[in-house]
């Protein structure tokens, strides 16, 4: 493991029954694994959670029910959409899933422009639902704001996250090929899945054809070996609706029973945090002030170091919602930016096409994982481009369906129905959303939600180096489709609204200059010493990587160093 923090107990002799040595907010990917780390380093830690509680199995209800048994056989009904007209608009949104995201209604917000918001207030958070796609970021990624000059540089390089990649991948488990590749660093990988054999042969020529592009198996976190106890992948691709078998990484399944095994675990759910206390005589946070979610009465929790991990709008909301004589503006925002520079990553566009000569084959099984096509623009002087900064990359895969003929009825229709159709190959984009301060979120106090709280509005839209980079998204699709010998190649462009790609990162960004930035390269805030954050607000940059590797990764490396500045006296 890096780093060389010895176990401590600090709050044994408590007497102070809501003090802690650590306090963790929220229980999602990021806040799973800082509990983890911190309990496992002999900390008495709390973690708060705004909403119920999701026991492991026992709760993944009616995931084991084949679609015809459901009452509506999976499918959505008026009443779901019109409760929650946002989430319902998600890909993992369905009849079993639906408890794993937010009643809208219920969770206002307030679109300045369009924004869909997804999210799902448990234990667990989106580590339930998440799409599990885990990717390490390069130097190209972590260097890129102080190469173009867009946002502020991060205080970190490849280098340093490097050995805490490795750390994280060990435990979640992830799996995929070493491929070799500079923009995108090979990890610690279980076998990865197989391409179906129109795949291979679409990534065979890709290479033929194109210099500098690969077409490599999506790197995941479904486990294609046994982790412990959890696992294997059984190819269900049913995911979203909680995993009876441990098949892939989840607060539940994995970093959740790791900080509970060491006795230091102090679930609490149906908590939401109201603010961070600070201190104006010690120059440090005491705890949080939360209300508790069904009697709405407040509380307050004290510890030495506080963790949030709430997610981006959520941290951001915390962090503008505590103010105090020595922040007025909210904690840690000395700079002015915090809720500012909100990204995430623009999508929904690529190109499909029939591919010809492989009607004898077919596929097995329900991989939950498909292709993945790493960026290949603006990596080197041969690939820049001179109308747009930064780059894409892209997912998808192959898959054959069914002629649906409809011929007959009876047993000739069953029979017509079986008959296989025309195998396609598509591809879709997810592209880099630049840090720009006007994208952002602020607390409305005018329009309360069912608890009296504040609602954010969010204000952020995708400007014109997202447009001049999706033409070449769309464009390049078309371009390797045709190269490659399909058919009918259809590009397409749905350009769904930011928020949608649920890769929200910036709201509280790490930076080397407290006065651009929240926090310092060990996601600590310049001004409060003893708060951190991990979650996606920490981010200077969004990549086109899947950012939750990261985030797990960046936790890791913090916890390390907190409990080290504890034990030096110096938090």
């Amino acid at each position: 493991m890096p780093g060389d923090s010895k176990n401590v107990n600090i709050n044994n002799k408590s007497t102070t029954q809501n003090s802690y040595d650590a306090i963790v907010v929220g229980s999602g990917i990021s806040g799973g694994w800082a509990a983890k780390e911190l309990c496992e380093k002999g900390l008495k830690t709390l973690l708060l959670e705004r909403g119920r509680d999701v026991v492991h199995i026992k709760d993944y209800t009616d995931t084991d029910k084949a679609p015809w048994e459901l009452p509506r056989h999976n499918n959505l009904t008026q009443e779901d959409r019109k409760n929650s007209p946002i989430q319902s608009k998600c890909y993992a949104f369905n009849e079993v899933s639906k408890k794993f995201f937010v009643n809208d209604i219920e969770n206002p917000y307030n679109q300045v422009k369009p924004f869909n918001w997804i999210r799902g207030y448990h234990v667990g958070g989106r580590s339930l639902t998440w799409g599990r796609q885990s990717y390490r970021w390069s130097d190209i990624d972590f260097s890129s704001n102080a190469r173009d000059g867009f946002g502020t540089d991060w205080p970190i390089r490849y280098k340093d996250l490097e050995p805490w990649y490795s750390y994280v991948e060990r435990f979640a488990g992830i799996s995929g090929n070493k491929d070799g590749l500079m923009q995108l660093p090979d990890g610690e990988f279980q076998p990865a899945m197989e391409m179906n054999c129109v795949e291979k042969h679409v990534a065979a020529r890709i290479k033929e054809k194109f210099n500098g592009r690969a077409m490599i198996i999506g790197r995941t976190a479904n486990h294609t070996a046994k982790v412990g106890d959890r696992g294997p992948c059984q190819y269900r691709s049913r995911c979203h609706e909680g995993c009876p078998f441990s098949g892939y990484f989840s607060s539940n399944a994995a970093t959740l029973p790791a900080a509970n095994k060491t006795g230091n675990l102090t679930l609490r759910p149906y908590s939401i945090v109201l603010e961070v206390i600070y201190d104006k005589d010690t120059k440090r946070a005491k705890g949080v002030r939360i209300m508790d979610a069904e009697t709405m009465k407040t509380e307050e929790y004290y510890a030495r170091i506080v963790f949030l991990n709430a997610s981006t709008l959520g941290t951001a909301s915390i962090l503008l919602n505590s103010v105090s004589d020595a922040f007025p503006n909210g904690l840690g925002n000395s700079s002015e930016q915090v809720g500012h520079n909100l990204m995430d990553h623009h999508y929904g566009i690529g190109a499909r096409g029939d591919i010809e000569g492989f009607d004898d084959k077919y596929f097995f099984g329900r991989r939950p994982n498909g292709i993945y096509i790493p960026r290949f623009r603006n990596i080197s002087e041969d690939s820049k481009r001179t109308d747009y900064v930064r780059g894409f990359g892209y997912q998808g895969g192959a898959s054959r369906g069914r002629v649906n003929s409809h011929d007959g009825i009876g047993a000739e229709l069953k029979e017509s129905l079986l008959e296989p159709g025309q195998w396609s190959m598509s591809m879709g984009s997810w592209g880099e959303h630049l840090p720009y301060y006007d994208n952002k979120v602020t607390l409305n106090k005018d329009k309360k939600d069912k608890w009296g709280l504040p609602t954010l509005d969010i204000d952020c839209e995708f400007k014109d180096n997202e447009m001049k980079m999706r033409e070449d998204m769309k464009a390049s699709a078309v371009e390797m489709l045709e190269a490659i010998g399909a058919k009918n190649v259809k590009p397409f462009d749905n350009m769904p609204p930011p928020g949608f790609c649920i890769h929200e990162m910036g709201t509280a960004r790490m930076g080397r200059d407290p006065k651009t930035s929240v926090l310092n390269k060990w996601n600590q805030l310049h001004d409060v010493k003893n708060v951190f954050i991990t979650d996606g607000s920490a981010m200077a940059s969004s990549a086109c990587q899947n950012p939750s590797l990261t985030y797990m990764a960046l936790t890791a490396r913090a916890a390390d160093f907190a409990v080290g500045e504890l034990k030096k006296g110096n938090l």
